[in-house]
């Protein structure tokens, strides 16, 4: 059924420049070219709303269907307006089903570390090589129970299954410590608390 919905019917589009992008846009339609595969780029118009439902999820894979072809498409690239945030146009990689792609994958945090010590995410992505049509949505690392000291770096992450690290194994990617702040209150407490007698 999600394949379903990833469904995307765009129409070519033979006209460029910059009004032309803007009476698209006021139509409720995104310029977009797909491009890959050695083919010369194809330029279409998308809808607008349908493809930002789909764009809240990294690494969409969008299939577009255009001239009664259908072309699984892998989004590389978003430009925004910087200001209104809306989508301005979208750059889609073609792909192949199998294919295996290059995409940055989120990482999420599981679990608490131990009382007293933080969780700092030194790299909030991971690149991975992953099968185009199978990119997982993020990376999970267990931090429950870690003390002060402990350092995961992208090794030593489990990655999703059928999921290659394509990053420096040795990029520190989360570092457990004891908040600064946290080790000074208790000193300053302690020297205050006479004065204030």
């Amino acid at each position: 059924m999600a394949e379903e919905s990833n469904k995307v019917v765009a129409e070519r589009r033979e006209n460029f420049g910059k009004g032309y992008a803007r009476r698209l846009r006021a139509a409720g339609k995104i310029p977009a070219v797909i491009y890959g595969h050695g083919g010369d780029p194809l330029h279409v118009a998308v809808p607008a709303h349908h493809v930002a439902l789909l764009l809240r999820k990294a690494n969409a894979i969008l299939e577009i269907e255009v001239d009664g072809g259908s072309h699984l498409t892998l989004v590389k690239d978003v430009q925004k307006d910087p200001v209104r945030q809306i989508i301005e146009h979208l750059d889609l990689l073609a792909v192949r089903q199998g294919e295996k792609v290059e995409v940055e994958i989120p990482v999420h945090l599981s679990g608490e570390p131990f009382s007293g010590t933080v969780a700092l995410v030194e790299l909030n992505t991971l690149k991975l090589e992953a099968e185009a049509t199978h990119i997982p949505e993020f990376v999970v690392i267990d931090i429950e129970g870690a003390v002060e000291g402990t350092q995961i770096h992208a090794k030593d992450v489990v990655l999703p299954r059928g999921s290659v690290l394509a990053d420096d194994a040795d990029l520190l990617v989360v570092n457990i410590v004891v908040p600064a702040a946290g080790r000074g209150t208790d000193e300053e407490s302690a020297t205050e608390a006479p004065a204030a007698e």
